[in-house]
Order: structure tokens, then C-alpha cells, then sequence
């Protein structure tokens, strides 16, 4: 039953705390017993159109976000939101101009929501736009770190790796502790092939700033290799425990929203929902220009030995020969046979040895060794 004690100021203020903590439902619900009792509170209204597009309710959101617009065409947070809408239901020069009516009202200057604007286009693949609002951020507030890092993701994801580097690099100028550019720009780092450059940004972070397996797999990789570390090295224990906490059974991006849902930059506070969903972006992101780097799709194995290896199905194959003494500096051909030969013997399976993958998966059916992915 609606509490007739509460304003429609702090059904709005409850809801919010609901929503940023991830509870959408409850939220719904708290909104429609406020709108029976203040059924013209815009804002009311705007915060049941955000609570509907968190639960991809896109209708409902649509309906929300337009009574609240009769009510106050100029509502800011309302044409934002229609704008997000719009773009998840395919109508592009719409939501654009919804966004850009933001603008007109004199809202330029508003930082949170102008990279809000800027996610939604970035998160529907609109990169210009995206970077357009971006780096008007940027402009109104140069101290901010987020807004700068921004504009890097965006320039990468338009192959200006340049630009990317460079705003990457302003980011953490502007906030040291800024941890996802950093993971950022050293996975760009690694895929230029600046190696130490990249291992010097990873070093910067800690196992917990990693939210996805891709850039743990490199930093043991970098350690092991630059500085000769041997799998058991003390050093890289905690990159390990933070690598089989990622590597259960959940898709690392549905890890990272049900982990992160609800902290803060600082580790107390609830976290934008709208940057999660930036971040899981940027994250698959990371992976496909992983694979594309290497030429292949990218696979991971684990030996009985527990020795890890990571790459495309010959890059695997490649790091077993040089970790055999028996064939190191030898041709693939001859290691493909001789492994082959000695598996057989192990364990009576006979594993092909005309191709990289063919043989992994021989040795994954013959129990030598677990193709993780």
C-alpha cells in the first residue's frame, strides 16, 4: 500500500539507492507505488524509463521516458534516456538527436551525463558520435580521467592507435590509479609489441584490477620470460590465485557485472551501471584484437604437468618444443613426431602429428594433456 509520509522527493531518492545497487525489481516496484500517489512526478517517471532499460524492458523504458517528457520536454535526463532507448531498438538518428537536444539545452558542461550519452553511442558501435561527446568531456573537464581514457577506447576501436595511446596515457597522467586504462593501454602496448612497455603498465596494476584472463595470461607470460621466473616463483602466486578465480565455469564478462554491480571506484560505493556495461565491452574488445594480432583464434591448454599455454593452435605448439630440451631449436615436424610417438607409448592412443591442432586435440583425447578453451 503507498506510504501517503513519503514525498515523491524520497520515493525517488529510495529508488535510486535501489538501482544502484542492482535492484531493479524492487526498484519497479518502490517507483509505481510512488507514481499512485504522484502519478505526475517527472521524476518519478525518469527513474521507472532507467529502471525499465536496466531490465532491457525497452517498451516499458520507451513508455516511461516519453510521459515524463510531456510533462518537461527539456528534461535532460529524460531525452538521455530516450536516446539509449532508441538506440537499443535500432532507431539511430533519433537517439542522436535526442543526445544532441541535450546539448542545445545547455548541458555540455554536465560531465556524467555527457559520458553517459557517449557509452550508450559507443556501446551500439556509433565510435564518431561516441568520440564526438567524449572529447567534449574532455573539453569542459580537463582533470578528468575517466573522460580522457574515454576518448582512448574510442580512438582504438577506430584503429587511430595513436590518438589512443596518447589519451590513454592523459588518463593516467591525470589519475595514476586509474586501473582499467592502465590494463588498456598495456594489452595496446602488447599488441604493438612494446613488451616492456606493456610489462612496466602491467606491473602498475594489481591481479585484483584484472577482470578478465586475457591480461593476468600476459603479465606470467612477460614475467616469466623477461625475467627468467620459474612457474613456481613466489612472485607470480597471487597473478595465479587471481587467474583461477577468474577461470571458473561463468563467462568473464558476466563475472565482471555480478562482481562489480555494486562497488565504486574507491571499492565502497555502488558503481555506474553504464560503465560496467562500457567495460564488458571493452574487455571482448581486448580478446577479438587478441586474436587478431595473432592471426587465429586464440586457445589455452594445461599439461598434466600443470604447465599452462596460451596462443593460436601452432603458437602452442611452438612453446611445448621449446620447452622439450629434447627438440628445442628443432623443426615443428620432428617434435609433432617424436611427442606423438612418445604419447602413444604412454598411453596407446595413437595422436596424429600432421597439424598443430590435430595433434593437440590428440593428446587432449589421449588425457596428456586439457584444452581449457
Amino acid at each position: 500500500m503507498p506510504d501517503p509520509f513519503l514525498s515523491s522527493d524520497e520515493y525517488d531518492e529510495r529508488a535510486h539507492q535501489l538501482y544502484n545497487e542492482g535492484r531493479y525489481d524492487e526498484a519497479i516496484d518502490l517507483l509505481r507505488e510512488g507514481l499512485q500517489l504522484y502519478p505526475d512526478s517527472v521524476e518519478l517517471e525518469v527513474g521507472m524509463g532507467y529502471a525499465r532499460l536496466a531490465r532491457e524492458e525497452f517498451a516499458w523504458a520507451r513508455r516511461a521516458f516519453e510521459s515524463a517528457l510531456v510533462e518537461d520536454p527539456e528534461h535532460e535526463e529524460a531525452l538521455a534516456g530516450l536516446g539509449e532507448v532508441l538506440l537499443k531498438v535500432g532507431e539511430r538518428q533519433a537517439a542522436v538527436g535526442c543526445f544532441d537536444r541535450v546539448l542545445a539545452l545547455g548541458f555540455e558542461e554536465d560531465l556524467d551525463l555527457v559520458l553517459q550519452m557517449g557509452r550508450a553511442l559507443f556501446r551500439e558501435g556509433l565510435l564518431e558520435p561516441a568520440r564526438r561527446y567524449f572529447e567534449l568531456a574532455v573539453r569542459s573537464h580537463a582533470d578528468s580521467a575517466e573522460a580522457a581514457a574515454c576518448v582512448g577506447y574510442a580512438a582504438h576501436r577506430l584503429a587511430q592507435e595513436a590518438d589512443a595511446l596518447h589519451w590513454l596515457r592523459r588518463a593516467l597522467e591525470v589519475d595514476p590509479e586509474h586501473a582499467e586504462a592502465r590494463v588498456y593501454l598495456a594489452n595496446l602496448l602488447y599488441d604493438r609489441g612494446d613488451y616492456e612497455q606493456a610489462l612496466g603498465e602491467f606491473e602498475a596494476t594489481d591481479p585484483d584490477d584484472h577482470w578478465d584472463e586475457l591480461g593476468i595470461w600476459r603479465v606470467l607470460e612477460l614475467k616469466k620470460s623477461v625475467y627468467r621466473l620459474p612457474d613456481d616463483d613466489p612472485e607470480l602466486r597471487p597473478w595465479l590465485v587471481r587467474l583461477a578465480d577468474l577461470a571458473g565455469d561463468e563467462d568473464p564478462t558476466e563475472m565482471l557485472l555480478a562482481e562489480l554491480e555494486a562497488m565504486g571506484p574507491d571499492g565502497t560505493g555502488p558503481r555506474d551501471p553504464a560503465q560496467l556495461e562500457l567495460f564488458s565491452t571493452l574487455l571482448t574488445e581486448l580478446q577479438e584484437m587478441h586474436k587478431r594480432s595473432r592471426g587465429g583464434e586464440v586457445h589455452r591448454i594445461a599439461t598434466r604437468e600443470g604447465v599452462h599455454f596460451i596462443g593460436t593452435w601452432d603458437e602452442i605448439v611452438l612453446g611445448m618444443r621449446d620447452r622439450d630440451a629434447a627438440y628445442v631449436g628443432r623443426p615443428v615436424e620432428e617434435f609433432l613426431a617424436g611427442a606423438a610417438a612418445r604419447g602413444r607409448a604412454l598411453t596407446g592412443v595413437a595422436i596424429p602429428a600432421t597439424d598443430a591442432e590435430s595433434f593437440l586435440r590428440g593428446c587432449a583425447e589421449a588425457g596428456l594433456l586439457r584444452i581449457v578453451r
